[in-house]
């Protein structure tokens, strides 16, 4: 045991490149920052806590100095450009002018160009930043990197934050040098190939939810659809044949109607596209065929249709919670009460009502469970702890589970009232016979894909069969003639 305890307990060698903790080369270069604005205070701060020496380039060096790291060294431009050979260029593009007179001390060095363009900007010039400052600077080296990655994610750390940093550049050098440098600040570099692309990168911090938009829009239009149609039954109906007035029930009864209807439509809109890939890859005997645009971009929206189906689901769940605080619940049982006194019941039972409300309740906290077990895999941070098998099952197999717990939950809801006079307001039929449409055809074509006929030949498509192929291809256990495998 001698010496043992002088030994760290954490070998040098076991420190990985992430956080604080990196391997930073041992003779870290000097870097230069010219800014002195939030970034430039979260990127000095984040080089400072990796082993790197930082001078920062400032007009103000004694106003600015108290707000960086006491390990950076904070001063004038002029000197903070004369030795380090990497310079964070983290200011404005329209005062990219005022740096011109350091351009013979520029000379030779790497730019690294962390700034971004507004919206307007970025349409205005047909140049990116990172181009217009190679064209200011034509003896330097200009490389477009750390734009997508924000102030707090240098603050925080890679673990807070987006761990990936893109980088451009014409020179490949350059890209290198700021890769290791990217590493050893504990970020993943990804090579986004020359000066050119940056227009391309710098677009991409303006990108407001891109992949959301879609998704969004067929939540909205759902949910004002389905909103129309409920309070049309539910509002308008009993005003203009009954004369009675339940515009009260508008901010949250027949909201609450509607968020089940919108859940359980976007849930079966999650499953609707693989069942028509599915029938598709079985006309066209192959998979080696495009699917058509609209299906390629409807399956790669899944999984924010499935999100916002559960965002949904949430809401119900609490707007259910609110409806007993509600004081018009509160007079209906005084009324009820008062009637039951009235008609000398003493008692007041239904068996067959009871039963169907614990089964519903029942039923829809273990849809709401199943969907939240989807929500918590899709998480990144989850979703890559999972193996593709156990990503597949949850997603596939428990999301279909869930998709027939909601069937089971909106039909012991609807009971007998699809077939019973009085529930067709104004001859329109009651909203969850509308949403039962979709996800009963969905779980009709799972069944049917589930036939041995139709599940063996598509498992031999999607192994690579080919329906007009020369080899022949066989399954395992398959004992019939031949082999057949795909001519791609």
């Amino acid at each position: 045991m001698s010496g043992e305890m002088d030994k760290p307990l954490i070998s040098r060698r076991l420190v990985d490149s992430d956080g604080s903790l990196a391997e930073v080369p041992k003779e870290a270069p000097k870097v230069g920052i010219l800014g002195s604005g939030d970034f430039a205070r979260s990127l000095a701060t984040r080089l400072v806590g990796s082993g790197f020496s930082v001078v920062v380039g400032s007009r103000n060096p004694k106003r600015t100095a108290g707000l960086f790291p006491s390990l950076a060294q904070v001063t004038f431009q002029e000197e903070a450009v004369s030795s380090p050979e990497v310079i964070f260029v983290a200011v404005f593009r329209e005062h990219y002018s005022s740096l011109c007179s350091l351009a013979d001390q520029l000379a030779g060095k790497i730019l690294v160009d962390v700034s971004n363009p507004t919206e307007k900007e970025h349409l205005q010039h047909r140049q990116s930043n990172a181009e217009y400052l190679a064209s200011l600077f034509p003896a330097c080296t200009v490389v477009k990197a750390f734009n997508v990655i924000s102030a707090w994610a240098l603050q925080a750390g890679p673990r807070d934050g987006n761990r990936q940093v893109l980088i451009c550049s014409d020179q490949p050098e350059a890209k290198r040098t700021i890769s290791e440098m990217a590493r050893a600040m504990g970020f993943t570099p990804l090579d986004m190939g020359s000066l050119a692309s940056a227009r391309e990168v710098e677009a991409i911090p303006l990108r407001l939810l891109p992949s959301w938009k879609v998704p969004t829009l067929l939540a909205l239009g759902l949910f004002v659809c389905f909103y129309t149609y409920n309070f049309i039954r539910d509002v308008l109906q009993p005003y203009i044949r009954k004369d009675e007035n339940k515009f009260y029930k508008m901010p949250l009864s027949v909201v609450n109607t509607t968020l089940p209807c919108v859940a359980y439509v976007l849930l079966s809109l999650v499953y609707l596209p693989g069942v028509l890939a599915a029938a598709l890859q079985l006309r066209r005997g192959t998979k080696y065929q495009r699917f058509p645009d609209w299906l390629d971009h409807w399956l790669q929206h899944r999984k924010q249709i499935g999100l916002l189906s559960f965002f949904f689901a949430m809401l119900h769940a609490l707007y259910s919670f609110c409806l007993p605080l509600r004081r018009s619940h509160r007079y209906d049982l005084v009324n009820l009460a008062v009637k039951q006194v009235l008609a000398n019941k003493s008692r007041l039972w239904a068996e067959e009502e009871v039963w169907r409300m614990e089964i519903y309740l029942s039923l829809g906290v273990l849809a709401l469970g199943m969907l939240s077990l989807l929500a918590v895999t899709s998480l990144p941070s989850i979703a890559n702890s999972l193996n593709w098998k156990e990503f597949s099952f949850v997603q596939s197999t428990l999301g279909f589970v869930a998709l027939i717990l909601s069937t089971m939950h909106t039909l012991t809801y609807g009971w007998t009232r699809a077939f019973e006079e009085n529930h067709y307001k104004f001859y329109l039929p009651p909203t969850f016979t509308l949403t039962l449409l979709l996800p009963c055809v969905i779980i009709l074509a799972k069944g049917l894909f589930l036939l041995p006929c139709l599940n063996r030949r598509l498992t031999k498509i999607r192994r690579g069969w080919e329906k007009d192929g020369a080899v022949k291809f066989m399954l395992p256990g398959d004992h019939t003639q031949g082999e057949k495998t795909s001519h791609v």
